[in-house]
C-alpha cells in the first residue's frame, strides 16, 4: 500500500516521528513517502492509497506554519481521489495547555473527515510533558496502523 505521510513541525519532533513512520511502514511491506514541505502536486504525484498526518500544535491549538500552506490548498481543492482512502493522524502536543492539547491534530482529523478519508485508528496523542521519545512511543500505534491499512 502506498502511504503518503504529511507532517507539520515547529522544532522538528513531528518530522522525526514522520521519518520514523516511513521506516516502520516500509519494513511492514508498505511503500511510505514523506517530504517535509510537500505540495499537493507532490502528494498527488505519489498517488497515495493511504494517508497519515503527523503534526505538532502551536499557539492556541493551531497547525505549525510549515503545514499551513499545504493544509489551505487541500482544504480549497478537496482532492476527490482521497475520498474513501484509509488514514489516520498522530498529534503532538502538551497536555498542560488544556483545551488546545493536540489541536493541530484535531484540525487534520476534521480535514480528513471533510475529504472522506476513512479514519482507521483513533488519533494518537503524544504528550510532550510525558515523553522524551515520541518516535518510540508511536511504534505500537504505527504497527496497528500498518495492519489496519493492509487491505
Amino acid at each position: 500500500m502506498k502511504v503518503a505521510i504529511i507532517s507539520g513541525s515547529v522544532y522538528g519532533t513531528a518530522d522525526e516521528v514522520a521519518r520514523h513512520a516511513v521506516s516502520l511502514l516500509n519494513a511492514a511491506g508498505h511503500e511510505a513517502w514523506h517530504a517535509g514541505r510537500a505540495t499537493l502536486q507532490d502528494i498527488e504525484g505519489f498517488a497515495p492509497q493511504a494517508l497519515l498526518a503527523v503534526t505538532s500544535t502551536t499557539g492556541m491549538g493551531e497547525l505549525p506554519d510549515n503545514l499551513m500552506p499545504l493544509y489551505s490548498v487541500i482544504r480549497d481543492v478537496l482532492p476527490a481521489a482521497w475520498r474513501g482512502l484509509p488514514g489516520a493522524v498522530i498529534g503532538l502536543g502538551d497536555s498542560s495547555y488544556g483545551d488546545t492539547y493536540c489541536g493541530g491534530g484535531e484540525q487534520l482529523r476534521e480535514l480528513f473527515a471533510e475529504l472522506g478519508v476513512r479514519e482507521v485508528l483513533p488519533m494518537l496523542r503524544l504528550d510532550a510533558s510525558e515523553t522524551v521519545t515520541p518516535e518510540a512511543d508511536a511504534e505500537p500505534w504505527l504497527a496497528e496502523f500498518a495492519a489496519a491499512i493492509q487491505g
